[in-house]
Parts: structure tokens; C-alpha cells; sequence
């Protein structure tokens, strides 16, 4: 029986884990695999006593696929999560909870949206249109679990709202989706870097009050204003 927590990898074998480093496990038989998605489970399993906790990389992302452990301790850890989940003290924490989540969430979207509006700096002619794309981008960048810049801690805000502005146009006002660009290495942050140097041209047109078709403006197309 494994005495140690683990992070493993899959095999092309039913059972068989990939350890981190190389060696090929199979996994005890007594084990079951307890998919991702109760964090509330999975912590308490893991606490509980041996497991092997399987990740794969995607891209830059680690993706969790479960984690093998007692087939015992499973059932015992989702038995007693129902048992308590159950109770109306629980559901009460939980809604109580949910609200501080959507107040806090409302909270920085507001604070967010001040944040690139700051970061605009638009000219008094154009304010209202860096109002609109000051919401637009919050509303695009801000949702929990969407795993965009503006979710991070790792950065000061006027940051996160530098690179939510700039990402927001090269979708919006530039031909970055639709473009067919080399399988390269490098070759799409180069792409990406370009297009950032026009994102910030257009941005000191309007900082600096300079006139602009509107039938022809695209930020205003962006924002359908």
C-alpha cells in the first residue's frame, strides 16, 4: 500500500500512473478514482490518507483528472459531505457565502471598469465613448473562472487593465481573429506585440482629442455606440 501523496501523470495502461519521475505505478486495487469537480471531496480525501492525484498539461494550464485513492475513504468522504450538505445550517453558510462571492464580484467589476477608464485617459470630447468601452471590457474580462488577465493577482490593477484593453481590440478593431498566422515559434507573440503598437496608436488619437469619423471609428463600432 503507498504511503505518500503523490502527483502522477496517466499511463496508456488502465490503472497505470506515470510517477514524476517516469516510473510507471499501478494503481492498488482497493483504489477508485474520484473525478475532478467537489473541491470540498477532493480536499478531504486527500487529507484523509495516501493518494496519487493525476494532472496533465494543457498549453500553460495543469488540468487535474481526479485522484486515485481508498475506495474506502471515498465513499466515507461523499457520505459524510452529503450527510452535512444536507443540513440547513449548511445550505444557510452557503447562501450566506454566495452573497459575499456576488458582492465581492460586483465590487471589482466596478473597481475594474474605474481602472481602465483610467487607463483610456480619453480626451473630454470622447469621455462617454471611454465609459462604453471601459463596461465592455470589465464585462468581458472580469467574469470568475473565465481565466483572463483581469482575474490575476500576480500584477497591480492599472496592469490588468492595460492588458484587458489591449486584448479586448485586438479582437474587437483588429483582423487578429481571422488572421492565418505561421505555425511558428515566437510567431504569434510577434503577431500579438504588432498589433498592440497599432491598439496603443489608435488609444493616443483619442487621448489627445484628435477628430475621428464616427461612421468610421472603430472602437465606437466595437462598443455600438
Amino acid at each position: 500500500m503507498p504511503q505518500k501523496n503523490r502527483i502522477v501523470s496517466p499511463a496508456s495502461k488502465d490503472r497505470v500512473v506515470l510517477a514524476e519521475d517516469g516510473e510507471k505505478l499501478n494503481v492498488p486495487k482497493t483504489w477508485s478514482l474520484l473525478k475532478p469537480g467537489d473541491a470540498g471531496a477532493t480536499r478531504r480525501v486527500k487529507a484523509a490518507g495516501p493518494s496519487w492525484t493525476v494532472k496533465i498539461k494543457k498549453g500553460r494550464r495543469t488540468i487535474s483528472l481526479g485522484v486515485w485513492a481508498d475506495s474506502s475513504t471515498i465513499d466515507s468522504v461523499i457520505q459524510q459531505l452529503a450527510q452535512e450538505r444536507a443540513t440547513p445550517a449548511y445550505r444557510k453558510k452557503m447562501a450566506a457565502a454566495a452573497k459575499r462571492r456576488s458582492k465581492a464580484q460586483e465590487e471589482y467589476i466596478d473597481h475594474f471598469t474605474d481602472a481602465v477608464f483610467a487607463f483610456l485617459d480619453f480626451h473630454d470630447r470622447y469621455q462617454d465613448l471611454a465609459g462604453d468601452i471601459a463596461v465592455a471590457v470589465a464585462k468581458h474580462a472580469t467574469p470568475v473562472g473565465s481565466g483572463t488577465v483581469a482575474r490575476t493577482q500576480k500584477i497591480p490593477i492599472e496592469q490588468r487593465a492595460e492588458s484587458a484593453v489591449i486584448a479586448w481590440m485586438r479582437h474587437q478593431t483588429t483582423a487578429y481573429d481571422n488572421m492565418v498566422i505561421p505555425r511558428v515559434k515566437g510567431k504569434r507573440r510577434e503577431v500579438r506585440r504588432l498589433l498592440a503598437q497599432q491598439s496603443r496608436q489608435l488609444l493616443e488619437v483619442y487621448r489627445k482629442g484628435r477628430s475621428v469619423d464616427s461612421q468610421r471609428c472603430l472602437l465606437r463600432q466595437a462598443v455600438g455606440s
